[in-house]
């Protein structure tokens, strides 16, 4: 009986300190009091869920979430290339979540003109880079980044930038181990120099006596190096964007809204600014079957006085009619004056096939010849160039340059000098003022060039560094985005680049009274973040490309959903009208500010112009 009686009494101690601890345990949480508030607050508001109330209420008081693991993955973008996924799992509530994933896609150009071991080469390069980025992510960003809050970009954003320096030093220093173990091998052995053959002396000109001899030309600046890309930087630039989205989502927040709060450090902007869209409607580059060269990309800019889904409304009738053009059988006419459509009536009939970047690529043999059919279009359609729409080229220069020659084949046997293509660019525009942006058009290493054109026709029309801009490390490390001199840059999310780099390199651009542009890679995915980017870091000008094929379209439709959220919350602020910056700024005015509008535009006379292309706030298919 003894043996019974102290056995019961040592359960019963042993229960008496279980309920002590666990009274201590609640106490030290405050489960108590805050139980207490909220059943009285429950029962003076009597939900109609009671349960569904109360676990919002005890939601609230939860930890906040905090990664637990980062997955990177290979899938295909828009042009069936490998590319890189990463998505982020997090601890919600005790529970491991998959949250978000975001793609992004490679730096490397499509070369549709290259030879085919070129093509595998790239493709062979392409494939490793990735390969390289998944196993960064799956062996090393979980450990750098568990336990942190999402919330916490700037230190994500960090941690991301000394883990890729850490990558470059190992990669510089295994470079030079392996330098080192080949000198010693080649020591005592000179090889034969292989130096290229001298250029030809330039031809003798047969002439009289005295007279003088035609002056050489000046030889082109040499291609400079490409900057080095090491393989496994796009697993930073993925990383930083997945968590970044993360945030969005685990706080119920547009991510557009979260970049800007981001980089205007407030929790959410009073107002904010759509970017005026740059829409690829026709490619007659080196790839088309013309013989025009010159115009890689025919760009149209709606009014800033236009709604997106307006904008968007108007070119894809204008698409519509350039097709119905392409599709129009052929009927061969003795040849007269131009028409309409840029060519001769009775000349070759016009072909075209869709682009990768999601436009008609159609065979052009002369410059005008694209320009004038979609201004005929748009007299057809009642609209104006220069007043309802604007156009901008993208001349992609580096893809036209004959290094042999020293010149540019802007048409097929039509070369051009540097210099030449500055005087044509200045006799394009004064036929053509509806066009406000020339993209690269001439090398990044043809500085003088660059010089003239800005002086010369800079102030009517902004002369935009594309892949002649610098990249964005060069850019930051800089601080200087005036060389090549240009009105503004585009800029694009690939590789190391962090959300907190494009915040600090837009506002970089911006300080130095430059334009933004945000910009699409070649070879897009579905990921439609890079609308939510423009809007966030309040870029000037977005460009996505043309209107076809889906990873272009997705980001087309989320910046209508976008442009709802802000008319319909009150904070979207209208666009200003395009503006170019005087570089020979000579007046007290032009000193006090560079940037000068374009002109003042009755906004209620587009708007009577557009009345015709309304559009339901629907998904474009």
């Amino acid at each position: 009986m003894g043996d019974g009686s102290s056995g019961r009494n040592n359960a019963a101690h042993e229960l008496y300190k279980l309920k002590q601890r666990a009274m201590e345990y609640y106490r030290m949480n405050d489960v108590p009091r805050q139980l207490e508030d909220l059943l009285n607050s429950t029962f003076y508001l009597q939900p109609p869920d009671v349960y569904g109330h109360l676990a919002n209420c005890f939601s609230k008081l939860a930890k906040a979430p905090t990664i637990y693991k980062v997955v990177g993955r290979i899938v295909l973008d828009g042009m069936g290339h490998q590319t890189l996924k990463v998505e982020v799992f997090c601890t919600v509530q005790n529970q491991v979540k998959s949250i978000t994933s975001a793609v992004i896609s490679s730096h490397l150009e499509v070369l549709e003109t290259a030879m085919p071991e070129v093509v595998d080469a790239l493709e062979l390069e392409r494939n490793e880079a990735i390969s390289a980025a998944v196993q960064w992510v799956n062996e090393s960003m979980t450990e750098l980044l568990e336990g942190l809050e999402p919330t916490q970009q700037g230190v994500v954003d960090q941690l991301l930038a000394n883990f890729f320096a850490n990558k470059v030093q190992e990669d510089k220093e295994s470079k030079e181990l392996e330098l080192s173990l080949e000198q010693p091998l080649s020591l005592g052995f000179i090889p034969p120099q292989s130096s290229p053959p001298p250029p030809p002396p330039p031809p003798k000109r047969k002439g009289q006596r005295g007279r003088k001899e035609a002056i050489p030309e000046k030889p082109i600046p040499p291609a400079e190096p490409p900057e080095p890309i090491l393989h496994g930087s796009m697993a930073i630039g993925a990383v930083s964007l997945a968590v970044v989205k993360t945030c969005a989502t685990l706080t119920n927040t547009p991510l557009y809204l979260n970049i800007a709060s981001l980089k205007y450090k407030q929790e959410s902007p009073r107002t904010l600014t759509l970017p005026l869209l740059m829409v690829t409607m026709l490619s007659c580059g080196k790839p088309s079957p013309g013989k025009l060269n010159l115009m890689k990309e025919v760009i149209c800019i709606p009014h800033p006085g236009l709604t997106v889904q307006q904008g968007i409304t108007m070119l894809l009738e204008i698409q519509k009619q350039i097709i119905k053009i392409i599709d129009k059988p052929h009927t061969p006419k003795p040849e007269t004056k131009k028409s309409h459509n840029g060519g001769k009536k009775g000349s070759t009939q016009i072909v075209g096939k869709l682009s990768y970047i999601g436009c008609l690529s159609i065979n052009y043999d002369t410059i005008e010849q694209p320009l004038l059919l979609i201004q005929g279009i748009c007299g057809n359609l009642g609209l104006e160039l220069g007043i309802n729409l604007y156009l901008a080229i993208n001349c992609a220069a580096h893809e036209l340059i004959d290094y042999a020659r020293g010149k540019y084949e802007v048409m097929t046997g039509v070369f051009k000098s540097p210099s030449e293509m500055v005087d044509m660019y200045v006799d394009l525009i004064n036929k053509f003022p509806s066009i406000t942006a020339l993209i690269d058009p001439v090398r990044k290493e043809d500085i003088e060039q660059w010089d003239s054109i800005c002086n010369t026709i800079g102030s009517r029309c902004n002369i935009i560094a594309g892949i002649a801009s610098k990249s964005i490390p060069k850019l930051l490390e800089e601080q200087n985005v005036s060389t090549p001199k240009s009105s503004g840059l585009i800029i694009k999310h690939t590789n190391q680049t962090t959300i907190s780099d494009l915040i600090e390199v837009t506002s970089l651009i911006e300080s130095q009274k430059r334009i933004a542009i945000l910009g699409s890679t070649e070879g897009e995915s579905s990921d439609d973040s890079l609308a939510d980017l423009a809007v966030g870091l309040g870029v000037r000008f977005l460009k996505l490309g043309g209107l076809s094929r889906g990873e272009r379209m997705t980001k087309y439709n989320r910046l209508f959903t976008i442009e709802e959220e802000l008319v319909q919350s009150g904070t979207l602020t209208p666009t200003a009208g395009q503006t170019f910056i005087d570089f020979n700024e000579e007046s007290p005015k032009a000193a006090e500010s560079l940037m000068t509008t374009l002109s003042s535009i009755d906004i209620g006379r587009i708007e009577s112009d557009m009345s015709h292309f309304s559009m339901k706030p629907e998904a474009i298919k």
